[in-house]
């Protein structure tokens, strides 16, 4: 074989091997906001993996994770995808920063309750309050939580099939908690924009890769183990039954 026919056919082999690489196994994507700070910083590059979510796998509380926009989350300058064929080419193999996707963490999953925020500024999940961490930023600089919409409100059971989300700059992200579309400070709230459907996200962020200084493994928070072991305690003993609040999908109120 000629050497510029086997150089061909190792350059549609390579590109074979990286579309089936970014569409079953990982994906890379940057981030183009200040949502996710301190650990996820403007123009960073991330690795999103897909193996945890085959089959019945599902994001658990504390995933960061990339997902499809469910509609008028992004505006648009973020919507904004790949324009020409080379580009296009090149989104398609994951050598090209893919438009139309958001980073968020996963707060609340099928069956949760969450309300915020206790005096401290603490979201409650299923009635047990996340504790604070370096990972995530409150300023508390619009109200006495840690929001950019309203800081006290209600929200669940979180249908099945969906997830709440929110950015780990907690006051400067719309994310779930921003699109409750709230009326007023005393409610009530509409959740129909506000979750994200597991059919639409991509995979569990896995690492960050550039630049440089800043490569390394994005690990789920104590803070979350800790809230699931509560929360599996509370259960158990019949302390805590999130059916109880299912006659209120979203509410808010004075704090």
């Amino acid at each position: 074989m000629p050497i510029w026919q086997e150089s061909i056919l190792l350059l549609v082999l390579a590109v074979i091997l990286a579309v089936l690489v970014k569409t079953f196994l990982v994906q890379a994507f940057y981030i183009p906001s200040k949502s996710m700070e301190p650990g996820l910083e403007v123009n960073d590059r991330i690795l999103v993996e897909k193996m945890s979510y085959w089959g019945s796998g599902t994001p658990q509380r504390g995933d960061v994770i990339v997902f499809a926009d469910p509609g008028g989350w992004l505006d648009a300058n973020e919507s904004v995808t790949a324009t020409n064929p080379v580009t296009e080419a090149l989104s398609r193999i994951g050598l090209y920063p893919t438009g139309g996707h958001l980073v968020k963490r996963v707060i609340g999953v099928a069956g949760d309750t969450i309300t915020c925020c206790d005096t401290r500024g603490r979201l409650h999940v299923d009635g047990v309050p996340l504790e604070s961490s370096d990972t995530w930023i409150l300023n508390n600089s619009s109200c006495d939580g840690p929001m950019v919409a309203d800081c006290s409100w209600s929200v669940g059971p979180i249908p099945e099939g969906e997830l709440f989300v929110m950015g780990d700059h907690r006051d400067n992200s719309a994310d779930s908690s921003y699109h409750l579309r709230c009326t007023s400070r005393d409610g009530p709230c509409d959740a129909s924009d506000a979750y994200v459907d597991t059919d639409l996200v991509v995979g569990k962020v896995f690492a960050r890769v550039w630049p440089a200084d800043r490569i390394a493994l994005v690990k789920r928070p104590e803070a979350f183990a800790t809230l699931d072991e509560k929360i599996a305690a509370r259960e158990e003993d019949g302390s805590y039954d999130p059916s109880a609040s299912a006659s209120a999908t979203a509410t808010s109120s004075a704090s």
